[in-house]
């Protein structure tokens, strides 16, 4: 795939769902966890949300259990999960994987345009990527880093 917008991803409500959808936004894809030491960053991630959906951003949650298994509930559980504790209202799509034969395609495409300080692989959940208006992949944030240092890169595409 040459675009990201090629890709199509289920809904937590198992929904397919083109990511075409989403040409012309600044895209913040995530990998999440309900279980995980940065699940706290589901709040940050809602916040700016919040702050920048009618500018154009668009917050994109992936759950993944593939890191000590911290996302084990089913995707009716990880829905109720974000909707009582942090109330987000960013799509939360199916839980997938993120590394190996099994990752999602996405995924692959992601980790393809942008490595981590370990090479492609996914390190941990929170890992976080950072997409342009016209669908390139600008940036890989590490799971430290929360969403709020993002402001000023996201403000940027945003303009």
């Amino acid at each position: 795939m040459s675009s990201i917008y090629a890709f199509t991803a289920a809904l937590n409500n198992g929904k397919p769902k083109s990511l075409a959808d989403y040409e012309g936004k600044v895209l913040l894809i995530v990998n999440t966890a309900s279980q995980c030491g940065f699940t706290p960053q589901y709040k940050g991630l809602q916040e700016i949300y919040s702050k920048y959906h009618s500018r154009g951003l668009e917050v994109l949650g992936f759950p993944c259990n593939q890191f000590g298994h911290q996302e084990p509930g089913s995707d009716a559980d990880i829905k109720s999960f974000c909707d009582l504790n942090y109330s987000v209202e960013f799509p939360i799509f199916s839980k997938i994987d993120v590394n190996g034969d099994a990752a999602h395609p996405l995924y692959k495409y992601l980790k393809a345009q942008k490595s981590g300080l370990l090479g492609r692989n996914i390190r941990w959940n929170f890992t976080k990527f950072l997409v342009d208006r016209q669908g390139n992949v600008i940036r890989r944030y590490a799971p430290q880093t929360t969403p709020s240092k993002l402001e000023s890169a996201i403000e940027k595409l945003l303009k």
